[in-house]
């Protein structure tokens, strides 16, 4: 009986299946890595549980198991970054996009690691407050604008990397909203402004969460001030990447980010019981893609650094964007006089999502093409 929700040739799966048991044993888990350590090995397994289809013209069967729905998981992610972007389209006011991008020094990494879900949140408010800062000045944009954030935590070799991707309108409201302030076309805000505001914004949360005992000092920090020196010991990175120019396109660019997982299934290219090879692209030498392999215990520990703590929102809407500010959006369009998108998959079925993506009936039997795939048996977990 043909499975209608096929694996690819190497999953990420498969590497948990051969060696979760023997990592587990040697190091100490927390309760979201070894759950999407779980989610991941048996999604779309028969241990998921399922049900099989029937056709009713021809009898053909397929199965069809059951999804994680873990948001680590990279098989869970497509339909819900579909339905996320086109809800997200109708309501971005229509004009150029820049994208912006903030990390922090490697020097702050141990003190992220350990202090996740605080520093994490404090990085959101540190973003979020720079650039509504920076913008407001009337030396800049003069305007208040706002952003859709998405935290990554990796790099393309899954080292730890904590940064936020911005997507932020090329312009703002005036204050007094009778105005849409619009920014140049190639320029935005300036970067070294940015950065160096960023730089300060963050000390300032740390220092005040640090000393309110809320964020703890690595075993190895001697001090605050030692940390401090650490903070401004170099300039800070923040990159403006090149416009974008409507909703669409910026929907489908974000998209890349939003519901991106640390790696994909498509980027690993062999497993065997010892290693994992899988490509990459080294950013410093001009996107060059390359291949690299690891022991599967490397691996896994790098992978699962990425696992988010539970109820963590890695996607935020600050300013003009957030949802409190729905008025003020409104406004924004009627001023810049642009039509607005209307979202295309709210409201619909999961079924009636896949049929307008793959342009054909979901129930269609594939093997007469004439009958329809009808539920005939639940398979229960094993």
């Amino acid at each position: 009986m043909k499975q209608i929700n096929k694996r690819q040739s190497f999953e990420l799966a498969d590497l948990f299946r051969i060696n979760s048991k023997k990592f587990t044993n040697k190091h100490k888990l927390c309760s979201d890595q070894l759950k999407a350590i779980t989610a991941i090995s048996e999604c779309r397994t028969s241990k998921m549980g399922g049900h099989i289809n029937r056709c009713n013209s021809c009898q053909h069967k397929e199965i069809a198991y059951n999804s994680c729905r873990n948001r680590h998981c990279p098989k869970c992610q497509y339909l819900k970054q579909l339905i996320w972007t086109d809800k997200l389209e109708s309501k971005l006011p229509v004009c150029n996009y820049f994208h912006v991008v903030f990390t922090i020094p490697s020097s702050l990494h141990k003190l992220f690691y350990i202090n996740q879900r605080q520093c994490y949140d404090l990085l959101f408010k540190a973003t979020s407050q720079t650039l509504l800062k920076v913008a407001e000045n009337p030396q800049h944009l003069g305007a208040k604008t706002g952003a859709v954030s998405v935290l990554h935590t990796w790099g393309q070799s899954l080292t730890y990397h904590p940064h936020i991707h911005m997507i932020v309108p090329g312009g703002g409201l005036s204050d007094d909203q009778m105005e849409w302030v619009e920014a140049g076309k190639k320029f935005f805000l300036p970067v070294k402004v940015l950065s160096e505001v960023y730089r300060g914004v963050i000390w300032g949360l740390l220092k005040k969460r640090i000393l309110s005992g809320e964020i703890k000092l690595p075993d190895d920090e001697k001090s605050l001030e030692s940390l401090k020196s650490k903070v401004y010991a170099k300039s800070w990175n923040v990159y403006i990447k090149k416009p974008l120019t409507s909703p669409k396109s910026v929907v489908r660019y974000l998209g890349n980010y939003t519901h991106r997982v640390a790696i994909s299934n498509n980027r690993i290219i062999k497993i065997d019981q010892q290693s994992i090879t899988f490509s990459w692209k080294d950013y410093r030498k001009g996107k060059r893609k390359q291949n690299m392999t690891l022991g599967l215990d490397e691996f896994m520990g790098r992978f699962l650094r990425h696992i988010l703590p539970s109820g963590f929102y890695k996607i935020r809407y600050t300013g003009l964007l957030a949802a409190a500010n729905g008025n003020k959006r409104e406004r924004c369009q009627r001023l810049i006089k642009k039509s607005q998108p209307i979202a295309l998959l709210q409201g619909l079925k999961m079924k009636q999502v896949l049929e307008l993506i793959t342009g054909r009936p979901v129930d269609q039997c594939p093997k007469c093409t004439k009958g329809k795939m009808l539920p005939h048996a639940i398979l229960d977990p094993d």
